[in-house]
């Protein structure tokens, strides 16, 4: 009870209910399919797991080959958990010629740029904008940059919590607006303290050499067919990996709704000259949806997202401009390659607890010398954050990142005592603890323990992932499912196939008309 008081006196609280500790969460996991060798798959998306464009489940990202599930929203976490890994035993099901998941961020061996298809979504015209809008990041930022993967993790408080909070925090506003600014106030904290997650869970210190063939790089060589850096974390989020230099000029503003829609919408509306470079067309066929330093709101690589649910083929600004942050999707984790899941039940714990404290603890507003300031910090600790003496930038003064890291665990020590009482558990303690081990030793963290894999056992990248991989099928294989759950994850890949016949029959206007409405939405 002592760690609960101490927990309110802290964020000054009266108290902590117990449904408020009812936090929603979903998981979406993106994982390439290779070949038995640890080459990407050219087959298409296999039938038997329905529509990409229409299933609520399974669908993909970048390529065809980029399989992305996606969980429903759960307030139990091994009930989310376990549907993730039904996903899996499906896909697995379905899988041609003996392919299995890559179970890395970085991708598996790639031949080149014209061996990774584009995603396919049918002839409607949504299904030919979201190929389109693909077809233009190749061009942009190429091709093997899009087949990195990730989890995001998405994160919303219970409905409960909101009505009570605003009381507390003695506000006057329509609900909908005081829970986005609430969400803001996360969001700002969560920026200014994202490399800690980076550092904690980065599992990607190394690259296959053939990711790198042909661009610039200052990644070192551990063996023939790798390339890493000795105290990288996460090269998934380095230059190299899921990051654009068009975009480094942008500066979002996380302090209002209307700064943060307006900040994307010139982005979305402003003409960028190498873009203007390529083209919309060439011989009549489609380049990309349009010259602007962003094609769509997706297109900026934020490591965090406020959201809200939409149908499909909605614009997500227009979304947020009429109703609000609904959750927000948190996007710096990498695929842990010792997880079957590539993430589990103590990960997502400390999470929420992270989560919890940057909505709870004080968060001022954000100056753009602080943005990038916050920007530089996330780049130091991908590249080289278990460099003992690294310091990082706090209000233009130098910090060493191991003092600074120890202090945010525990202060989200405080927001798992909060949810340790309300779920009569200790199990958001101990995932506070296992991570402040990983403070004081960074040998314990997954992008260490890689390389103390790959070393021991003298494994290339490729080796490694491949044999990550094939223990996950295998784990994967091994497990049963439901009989209820598999009868209803064939229907609802069934009703996918129906759901995209209609749109495609429903659709009357050329794509040549939709794309110019499309793009004159504002």
């Amino acid at each position: 009870m002592r760690p609960y008081k101490e927990a309110l006196a802290h964020f000054n609280l009266p108290e902590f209910k117990t449904e408020w500790g009812q936090i929603v969460r979903g998981i979406e996991k993106e994982s390439l399919r290779v070949t038995p060798t640890g080459r990407l798959a050219q087959t298409d998306h296999p039938p038997a797991l329905g529509c990409a464009l229409t299933h609520p489940y399974i669908t993909t990202d970048f390529s065809e080959a980029l399989l992305e599930l996606i969980t429903p929203t759960f307030t139990d976490i091994e009930a989310c958990l376990q549907f993730l890994a039904d996903l899996h035993k499906f896909s697995y099901a379905q899988l041609e010629d003996q392919e299995t998941l890559w179970g890395l961020s970085m991708p598996c061996i790639l031949a080149g740029e014209d061996q990774i298809p584009l995603a396919r979504y049918g002839s409607s015209n949504i299904g030919r904008l979201k190929t389109l809008y693909r077809e233009g990041l190749g061009h942009r930022y190429g091709r093997l940059m899009q087949t990195v993967a990730g989890i995001h993790y998405n994160f919303s408080m219970p409905e409960s919590f909101w009505a009570d909070y605003r009381v507390l925090k003695q506000s006057t506003e329509q609900l909908e607006a005081f829970q986005t600014r609430q969400y803001l106030h996360l969001i700002r904290n969560y920026h200014r303290y994202a490399w800690l997650l980076v550092y904690l869970f980065g599992a990607s210190p190394t690259v296959c050499r053939c990711f790198a063939a042909g661009r610039k790089h200052d990644l070192q060589e551990l063996d023939s067919g790798t390339l890493y850096k000795p105290d990288a974390t996460c090269l998934r989020m380095s230059n190299l990996g899921y990051k654009s230099e068009a975009q480094k000029s942008i500066f979002v503003c996380y302090n209002e709704l209307g700064s943060y829609l307006e900040s994307l919408q010139k982005a979305m509306s402003t003409p960028y000259e190498p873009y203007v470079a390529i083209g919309s067309r060439d011989d009549g066929t489609h380049l990309q949806i349009n010259t602007n330093l962003l094609q769509l709101e997706n297109e900026f690589y934020a490591t965090i997202r406020p959201k809200r649910v939409g149908a499909s083929g909605e614009h997500p600004l227009q979304l947020l401009r009429e109703h609000g942050i609904q959750y927000v999707e948190v996007r710096v984790l990498d695929l842990n390659p010792f997880l079957p899941l590539g993430i589990d039940a103590e990960q997502i714990r400390f999470l929420d607890s992270f989560l919890l404290f940057c909505l709870l603890a004080d968060s001022p507003e954000c100056t753009e010398r602080e943005y990038f300031e916050t920007e530089a910090n996330l780049a130091a600790v991908v590249n080289k954050g278990r460099d003992p003496e690294l310091k990082l930038s706090h209000k233009g003064e130098q910090l060493s990142m191991r003092e600074w890291a120890r202090d945010l665990v525990e202060k989200t020590r405080q927001s798992a005592a909060l949810l340790d009482q309300v779920h009569e558990t200790d199990a958001y303690s101990k995932s506070i603890q296992t991570q402040s081990a990983k403070v004081e030793n960074s040998e314990l963290t997954p992008s260490a323990q890689v390389l103390q894999v790959m070393k021991k056992d003298k494994l290339a990248f490729a080796v490694f992932g491949l044999q990550q991989s094939l223990a996950h099928q295998a784990w994967f294989r091994e497990q049963a499912m439901a009989p209820k759950q598999l009868d209803h994850l064939i229907a609802v890949s069934a009703q996918s196939v129906a759901k995209q016949a209609a749109i495609e029959a429903s659709d009357d206007i050329s794509f040549d008309q939709y794309l110019e409405q499309w793009n004159s939405f504002r």
